[in-house]
């Protein structure tokens, strides 16, 4: 008589965990699509996203379905240039799918030729309404170009950051390179100075910004929060 209750309460259980879904199954999304048509509606919807990511909420991905609605085609709404950090997986943090942003990844999230031509592509001819430079906290690109590392073709790459080290060492007295409080400083920093270079570089953005068809803007990632927060809309003076 014992196993025949076991048998018919074990029989109920499984029943029943078959018939509820799964919150990821209700969460995920029917579409890719399109999820801005104006630069404030990308922002919004990045903002939404890591909000998600932070309160560990994410919608869910289907990344088949993803597979089967990009194939014909794409039409991302942003274009994020971040570090080449694998602690800031763009995608993730701002809970997107496939379809949804163009990424670039570099270290020290700086801008070069390929890359503006690249941002040009994915905003004039692609029509993406958003641009976010994104940097993030303890960034060792950063902290080297704080050092005046030298080494290979990274000696290249930092000297486009040195800029932004030699402001923050300017504005922070006693500067210490080894402080990631400093070096947090200098990445905003270097992320402000990008953005202005990449307004300065290319007329097609600058036009598209002037014209309100895009929106250029900085942003920083703390990689022990998970949390964005994008930055005022300033300007650095890029020849300091």
């Amino acid at each position: 008589m014992k196993a025949l209750i076991l048998a018919l309460l074990a029989t109920a259980f499984l029943s029943s965990c078959a018939s509820r879904p799964t919150p990821q199954a209700e969460s995920l999304p029917s579409v890719v699509k399109v999820q801005a048509a104006t630069p404030q509606e990308g922002l919004d919807a990045l903002t939404a996203g890591n909000r998600r990511f932070v309160q560990n909420e994410m919608r869910g991905q289907d990344y088949h379905q993803q597979i089967d609605k990009t194939k014909n085609g794409q039409k991302p709404y942003a274009v994020v240039l971040s570090c080449l950090d694998s602690r800031v997986p763009v995608e993730i943090v701002f809970d997107q799918g496939i379809g949804e942003l163009f990424v670039a990844r570099v270290a020290g999230n700086i801008e070069n030729d390929d890359i503006l031509g690249s941002m040009e592509f994915g905003t004039a001819a692609m029509g993406a309404k958003l641009i976010v430079v994104l940097g993030h906290t303890k960034c060792g690109a950063v902290k080297g170009a704080c050092n005046n590392v030298k080494l290979g073709h990274l000696t290249g790459l930092l000297k486009k950051i040195e800029p932004a080290a030699a402001q923050a060492k300017k504005e922070i007295p006693n500067f210490n390179p080894e402080s990631y409080e400093h070096v947090d400083h200098a990445s905003e920093l270097n992320v402000k100075l990008t953005v202005e270079r990449i307004r300065k570089k290319s007329k097609i953005i600058r036009d598209l910004e002037a014209q309100g068809k895009v929106r250029l803007v900085g942003a920083m990632y703390d990689i022990s929060s998970g949390k964005v927060e994008f930055l005022p809309d300033q300007t650095v003076n890029a020849s300091k």
